[in-house]
């Protein structure tokens, strides 16, 4: 598992267009895993817009993949700024010695919804999840299916009916839009997510940083990154 830190050249038009369409992005990526005339491998790479560009101004994005990327497969002229490095997770993260209580810190950019069944609905309609106090239960409840946990929020309130909340960062809410199909595009909620957790399962917490979490990766959504705490 290899995870790999890219620049966009924000001169490039092409740059330009997969940053407001994530559903092109992936597919761009695509080639850096795959022949033209081959289709990349499902599950072969989570990736992430990040907030943060360099000191140049240059779009930045992670990619997690399960091979080495070949980014000279991207032929678009001038779409890649620079790339660092990748870096091997399993090693840098020692992830075969993981053990309950290990703390990391994280970054999740994911739809946080419910699914709710409507009539005659053999599969529920999937809506998003706009209040804070839901999109932070939504990720304590991936948390304890995915091998995780966070921390509580301190709290002075010591009434009865106080709720205990996780201590999260929640930030740029934003919707995403698949423009592929020009009749019927598709728009996904997202949030990012920025904390501290702890490993409860590290079989399970593995499993979670390989797969990510939650719906519409192919948009850019649920890559778990983590760093350990000191």
């Amino acid at each position: 598992m290899f995870l790999s830190r890219i620049h966009l050249d924000l001169r490039c038009k092409e740059a330009r267009r997969d940053l407001i369409n994530p559903y092109q992005f992936h597919s761009t990526l695509c080639r850096a895993f795959s022949h033209p005339d081959v289709k990349c491998p499902e599950g072969e790479f989570l990736w992430r817009l990040e907030p943060e560009t360099d000191a140049d101004g240059n779009a930045r994005i992670l990619v997690q993949s399960r091979n080495l990327p070949e980014w000279g497969g991207i032929t678009v002229k001038n779409w890649l700024a620079y790339a660092d490095a990748p870096i091997n997770l399993r090693q840098r993260l020692k992830l075969d010695e993981l053990k309950p209580g290990q703390r990391f810190r994280y970054r999740l950019r994911a739809n946080p919804c419910v699914s709710q069944k409507t009539d005659g609905s053999k599969r529920g309609k999937r809506q998003g999840l706009f209040k804070t106090v839901d999109q932070e239960k939504w990720l304590e409840r991936k948390g304890t299916q995915h091998g995780f946990s966070l921390p509580k929020l301190l709290s002075f309130d010591l009434s009865d009916d106080s709720e205990e909340r996780i201590d999260v960062r929640i930030s740029q809410e934003q919707m995403l839009f698949d423009k592929q199909h020009m009749n019927n595009s598709i728009s996904i909620f997202s949030v990012l997510y920025d904390g501290v957790l702890s490993v409860g399962d590290p079989d399970k917490f593995r499993q979670t940083l390989n797969s990510g979490i939650g719906h519409g990766k192919v948009m850019g959504l649920g890559l778990l990154s983590v760093v350990p705490v000191a």
